[in-house]
C-alpha cells in the first residue's frame, strides 16, 4: 500500500519539490489548490497525469485554508497518513498591506487544519511550515531555542501557527512537528521574492530586455538554501518515532548585496551599472540578519544541505536566462 500524503500549498515552490520527492518515494499525493480563474499549477504540471489513468498518484482538490468545511471534507475523503501544511500568504512585505487576510490564512488556517485532524478517526502525522521570520530581532545564529521577536504580520501569524502546533501536540497527543525554515530558494521561487526578482532581472539585462533593477534594503542578511534540499528534512521529521521541532538552514548568511553581485557575475555583468535603490521596497519594520543553526536537524534527522550558496545563485540565474531565451522577442 502506498502511503498517502496531503500537501497544502502544493502549487508553491516548496510544495512542488515536496510532491516530486514524495512521488519518488512511492507515495500517493493529494494537494489542495485554491480556485482561480486562471491555471496556477505550472510548478507541478510535469508531475500530473489524468486521474482516470490507473497509474495516477497525484490528485488535486479545491479548498482554502480560510474555509473549515473544505478542509474537513478533503481530509475525510483523502484519509491521509501525513499532512504537510505549506499554505500561506508568504510574502513578508505584502503582509503589511493585507494583515487581516495574512493572519486568517497563516494563523487561523493552522487551527482549522489541526481541529480537522483532531476530529479525524485516524492517526495522522502533521508538518507545520514555520519560518525564520519568527526570530525577527533576535540576533543570529538562531535555532529551536532562540526567542521569537517577530517584525511583520506574516511573522506574527507564523508564531501563532508554531504555538498552535505545539499546543495540539501536547494537549491532544498529535504527531505534530514544526519545521522552522530559513529562506528557501530555487528556480521555482515566486517572481515577486527578492532572489527571483534579481535573477530574472539579470537574465533580462543580459539580453537587453531590461535596463535597471530597483531594490530596497541591500544590507539585509539571510540564510539562503535550496528548496530541493529542504523538503528532505521536512519528510524526515515525519519519519521519526516522536514529533519535535527543527530549524532547517544552511548555517551561512549573505546580504542581498552579495546575492546581487553573485547573480550578475554569473553572466559577467557589473551589478553597479544596473542596480538602483527604491524606498518603496523597504519594509515598515526590517529584520536585519537571519542565520540558522541546524545542528539538531543534522544530529537527530541526519540531514544536511547539499547545494551551497554559489551553486544556488548560478542555478537560478541560468534557469531564468534559459527561460528568457525561449521567449519570443518583445514578449
Amino acid at each position: 500500500m502506498h502511503k498517502v500524503a496531503l500537501i497544502t500549498g502544493i502549487t508553491g515552490q516548496i510544495g512542488s519539490y515536496l510532491a516530486e520527492f514524495l512521488l519518488s518515494m512511492d507515495y500517493t499525493v493529494h494537494g489542495i489548490i485554491r480556485r482561480c480563474s486562471t491555471f496556477n499549477t505550472d510548478r507541478i504540471d510535469h508531475l500530473y497525469t489524468d486521474p482516470h489513468d490507473g497509474g495516477a498518484r497525484l490528485f488535486l482538490h479545491y479548498g482554502d485554508m480560510s474555509d473549515s468545511d473544505s478542509i474537513n471534507s478533503i481530509l475525510g475523503k483523502v484519509q491521509p497518513d501525513e499532512i504537510f501544511n505549506l499554505a500561506a500568504q508568504s510574502h513578508v512585505r505584502v503582509s503589511f498591506d493585507i494583515p487581516e487576510y495574512t493572519v486568517d490564512v497563516v494563523a487561523n488556517g493552522v487551527f482549522r487544519m489541526l481541529e480537522a485532524i483532531r476530529r479525524l478517526d485516524k492517526d495522522v502525522k502533521y508538518y507545520q511550515a514555520s519560518s525564520s521570520e519568527i526570530f525577527g530581532e533576535s540576533p543570529p545564529p538562531q535555532n529551536e531555542k532562540t526567542a521569537f521577536r517577530p517584525r511583520s504580520p506574516y511573522a506574527i501569524s507564523k508564531v501563532a501557527g508554531y504555538y498552535a502546533t505545539v499546543l495540539y501536540r501536547d494537549a491532544y497527543d498529535l504527531f505534530a512537528c514544526n519545521g522552522i525554515m530559513f529562506n528557501s530558494e530555487s528556480p521555482r521561487r515566486g517572481e515577486t521574492f527578492v532572489t527571483r526578482k534579481i535573477t530574472k532581472a539579470v537574465a533580462k539585462i543580459a539580453l537587453g530586455r531590461q535596463e535597471k533593477l530597483f531594490l530596497g534594503n541591500l544590507d539585509a542578511k539571510r540564510d539562503w538554501g535550496f528548496a530541493g534540499d529542504y523538503v528532505k528534512a521536512i519528510w524526515k521529521m515525519l519519519q521519526m518515532d516522536n514529533p519535535d521541532d527543527y530549524a532547517i538552514a544552511t548555517g551561512e548568511t549573505h546580504s542581498v548585496r552579495e546575492f546581487v553581485e553573485a547573480a550578475f557575475a554569473v553572466l559577467d555583468l557589473d551589478s553597479n551599472k544596473y542596480v538602483c535603490f527604491d524606498e518603496r521596497y523597504l519594509r515598515p519594520a526590517e529584520v536585519d540578519a537571519l542565520c540558522g543553526d541546524a545542528t539538531k536537524a543534522k544530529e537527530v534527522l541526519g540531514w544536511a544541505p547539499e547545494c551551497n550558496f554559489a551553486e544556488l545563485v548560478k542555478m537560478m540565474v541560468i534557469s531564468d536566462y534559459e527561460i528568457e531565451i525561449r521567449k519570443p522577442p518583445g514578449d
